[in-house]
């Protein structure tokens, strides 16, 4: 019999969101995710000061900001030491509307990256999913340097990160129902609603071949994970999968995602353009609430993160 994490693994790759190395090496996923809050939460446990001290002693004359993409790199490579597969490292989240900008610090970090010996093609730049930073991602993309765009919240995000040909997209399912349980009685809905969203865009993407790849982020309980079975890939918070590999069915875990299926769906295509994709989001209550709480919440995490390389 199966665990529920091993059922998982045969239709999804499983990603971890967190930068804790320790936790990394325990769960044994095949790609994992970062952010500001992650590292944040990183840095504070004592047996990672010293990166940051090194880092400091190393690059004294260097500015704070410089400093700080220096120590996500750093976890970066010592994640990349443990994992198979990829790592996806944060731009700075008050550059999510400039477009120059966000691609000049994707560059400084895949540099240091491939200082240290590793190839980009293991590294995936995340940046917000603004109109800004699809257009950067895009621009990115043509030079090779793959991009994770995230904070996903809108199909028109989602097809236009396509037709940007992005590498892979972050629909955050947890924070979908958040929104709705607060807004709303949810209950009423016979699918979770972040759960339906992403089914939506599998559906969308597969029924059009798009090869930008879905990888279901900000997960609430297992019910949800478990509901996204042939997603491309999950990442998944060390409490979750913890509870996902001593869970065990009677049976496998049903595939919910299907892609041949969805091949065969007769779904409209959407065709945007700036006015449009502003207009929809400015109109989508939820999606433009979640996309800016979003950035609101990252860069209060680098502030607080840069104020503790400060001192």
């Amino acid at each position: 019999m199966l665990s529920q994490l091993d059922s998982l693994r045969k239709y999804t790759t499983i990603v971890a969101d967190t930068g804790d190395f320790k936790t990394i090496k325990d769960l044994k996923p095949t790609d994992a995710t970062t952010n500001p809050s992650l590292i944040l939460k990183a840095v504070q446990l004592e047996e990672y000061k010293p990166i940051i001290k090194k880092i400091k002693k190393d690059y004294k004359n260097a500015s704070i900001s410089e400093i700080y993409d220096r120590i996500t790199v750093a976890f970066g490579y010592e994640i990349l030491q443990i994992i198979p597969g990829r790592v996806s490292t944060e731009i700075d989240a008050r550059l999510s509307f400039d477009i120059n900008k966000t691609i000049e610090k994707a560059r400084f970090i895949i540099k240091q990256y491939e200082n240290l010996g590793i190839s980009r093609e293991r590294v995936l730049i995340k940046i917000a999913a603004t109109w800004e930073g699809i257009k950067a991602a895009s621009i990115l993309e043509l030079e090779n340097i793959r991009c994770n765009l995230t904070l996903i919240f809108s199909i028109e995000q989602a097809i236009l990160c396509a037709e940007a040909k992005v590498k892979l997209i972050s629909p955050f399912v947890g924070r979908i129902y958040d929104w709705y349980k607060k807004h709303y009685d949810y209950q009423q809905y016979s699918i979770d609603p972040g759960v339906q969203f992403v089914t939506d865009v599998f559906n969308y993407y597969k029924s059009y071949d798009i090869k930008t790849e879905i990888m279901g982020a900000s997960f609430r309980n297992t019910k949800q994970i478990i509901a996204l079975c042939g997603c491309d890939l999950l990442t998944i918070s060390p409490n979750l999968i913890s509870e996902l590999k001593i869970n065990y069915n009677d049976n496998d875990i049903e595939l919910a995602l299907d892609k041949n299926k969805a091949k065969n769906l007769k779904i409209n295509k959407l065709i945007l353009n700036e006015q449009s994709f502003r207009t929809k989001m400015n109109n989508n209550c939820m999606a433009s609430d979640k996309l800016n709480e979003g950035i609101r919440l990252f860069i209060q995490d680098t502030i607080k993160m840069e104020s503790i390389i400060d001192n």
